[in-house]
């Protein structure tokens, strides 16, 4: 990556390979260590930091944990110049016209079916509370989930595709990402602690593969990736699990298949951590 400074430009190398394992420690070591506490010593901690809950600082910092370490990484091999290389890839948002209504539309049907095949309704049930306190959540899970996305995508998925071909750089995170989710199954009172964790792995795993192509088509953009994670806490959509795990693995493989030039090859695949807003490395 190449910056202009006065008159001259610095030469500000990538973030090298092995750096991806660094944040794979520092995320679960943040992550694990907080909700670890209130596993392990409930009474005290809840004495002690207040009843965990969604609005608890110390869940925001545990979901922040993959953008929290790759900002840290940044900031140490890119200085703010590496900085705003990164930030600049959330406004890379040119991608196929069927990614997108794959993202906006597909998705929310998927929800939707899984509900029907379980018996479920149509929509998640308004809360007592009316449809403005669900209006309220979806705007907080703007600033959940989709900001994983900095490190999911941000960092490990172009690293990982510098050694191994995309689909296999997704099943890689995806199965990371599902095991960093495992002490929320321990966790009283969040909706894990009722789901299966099987069918949640392999449901991470799917949506880690269903969303490679669509970071890899945006050239490694950033706002198709969080879009989509935030269709998928969406507090409009039904609770569809596991029937909507199976038809995204359907859905996945027929993806793969459809895209098997570029998922099972390295062509095309973004590998620049410091790229610009056009997608290129500096």
């Amino acid at each position: 990556m190449t910056v202009a400074t006065g008159s001259t430009h610095r030469r500000i190398d990538d973030i090298p390979s092995l750096a991806v394992i660094v944040f794979f420690l520092l995320t679960f070591a943040i992550t694990w260590g907080l909700i670890s506490v209130y596993i392990l010593v409930p009474e005290w901690a809840t004495r002690t930091f207040g009843e965990i809950s969604g609005a608890h600082p110390f869940f925001f910092v545990a979901t922040w944990a993959p953008a929290i370490s790759a900002f840290v990484l940044v900031v140490y091999f890119g200085g703010v110049a590496g900085l705003k290389a990164f930030l600049s890839r959330v406004f890379l948002w040119r991608c196929s016209r069927g990614w997108v209504a794959f993202v906006l539309v597909g998705v929310p049907l998927v929800f939707l079916a899984g509900s029907l095949w379980k018996g479920g309704p149509l929509l998640a049930p308004v809360p007592p509370e009316g449809v403005g306190a669900m209006v309220a959540v979806l705007f907080m899970m703007l600033f959940l989930g989709p900001i994983e996305e900095f490190g999911w995508r941000g960092l490990a998925q172009p690293i990982l595709q510098r050694h191994m071909a995309p689909l296999w750089a997704g099943v890689l995170i995806g199965t990371i990402w599902g095991v960093w989710h495992l002490p929320a199954f321990f966790l009283s009172g969040t909706v894990f602690a009722g789901w299966n964790f099987l069918p949640f792995l392999v449901g991470n795993i799917t949506l880690a593969v269903l969303v490679t192509p669509i970071f890899n088509r945006s050239g490694g953009g950033l706002f198709w990736p969080m879009l989509f994670h935030w269709q998928l806490i969406n507090p409009f959509w039904p609770d569809a699990q596991p029937y909507d795990t199976w038809i995204l693995v359907v859905v996945a493989a027929a993806v793969v298949w459809w895209n098997r030039d570029t998922m099972l090859s390295r062509k095309g695949a973004a590998t620049e951590v410091f790229a610009d807003a056009s997608g290129h490395p500096q």
